[in-house]
């Protein structure tokens, strides 16, 4: 990789506070509480269906919670007295722009060349001057070792190289969180690494990360703070080398000896 980046303008300070959603009958998350200092990494452990990826998905506001405050900086939303209609439409607008996206499976445009799904977000949503976002999109793709593969279409690409593309589609809405969901799940084991890697040196830069993961080196490696979820509840949170490295809850210990017993 080089050495030109894209710092972030400026990290936030994510903030979370009594977040409950349900769906049907099921109720995933029950009184979710937690802060993410500025330019720190937070990652969220737990089994399939403890609510880990809700509530990655209400700080973007692809789901939106019953109740609950979610801000990010200056941006806040109370879901419990969010408006109806355009309003609400509106506000839930102002958040999801604080923050950028990174999903399970890479989205991109296929009939698009590399370039162009990284440009499209600021050009078409941000309505930024073309040549702008392609002089950043350019800078980005450097920076996830991509700078060669700009007139590349995804069909051409490792789906190591794929993710590494999302990430970079992310970073150019300049966002001041970056949302990571399971980035890894989708990827040939040996694909793995070249993901985490780029990660990682963005946490060294600096960006505020909220990272959902079952990859516990990874999280031990690069997490400035863990929370374990299950049932829709936070278990247990704190440094990695007190949520990992020493839980104190047995179901934590369960989780990470069934995770290591499997890895």
């Amino acid at each position: 990789m080089t050495d030109t980046t894209a710092q972030p303008a400026e990290p936030a300070r994510v903030r979370v506070h009594g977040l409950e959603k349900s769906f049907g009958d099921q109720h995933v998350l029950r009184g979710i509480d937690f802060e993410a200092r500025r330019g720190t990494s937070t990652v969220l452990l737990g089994p399939s269906g403890s609510g880990k990826t809700t509530v990655l998905r209400s700080l973007n506001v692809l789901e939106t919670p019953e109740a609950g405050v979610i801000g990010i900086d200056d941006v806040e939303i109370d879901f419990a007295r969010l408006p109806a209609g355009k309003a609400g439409r509106k506000e839930s607008a102002r958040l999801r722009a604080q923050s950028g996206m990174v999903f399970q499976a890479h989205n991109l445009f296929p009939h698009r060349t590399v370039l162009e799904n990284v440009v499209e977000g600021p050009v078409v949503a941000q309505r930024r001057p073309r040549e702008e976002a392609v002089a950043d999109a350019r800078t980005l793709l450097d920076q996830v070792g991509l700078g060669d593969r700009a007139d590349a279409y995804p069909f051409q690409l490792s789906g190591g190289q794929q993710q590494r593309v999302g990430i970079a589609r992310a970073l150019a809405l300049k966002p001041r969180a970056v949302l990571f969901d399971e980035p890894t799940s989708a990827l040939d084991p040996e694909l793995v690494g070249e993901v985490l890697a780029v990660i990682k040196d963005l946490a060294a830069e600096g960006w505020t990360m909220v990272i959902v993961t079952h990859e516990i080196r990874f999280a031990q490696q690069v997490a400035d703070q863990v929370l374990f979820l299950d049932g829709g509840v936070i278990v247990e949170q704190g440094t990695s080398a007190q949520v990992i490295g020493d839980p104190q809850q047995d179901r934590t210990r369960r989780f990470l000896s069934r995770i290591r017993d499997h890895g």
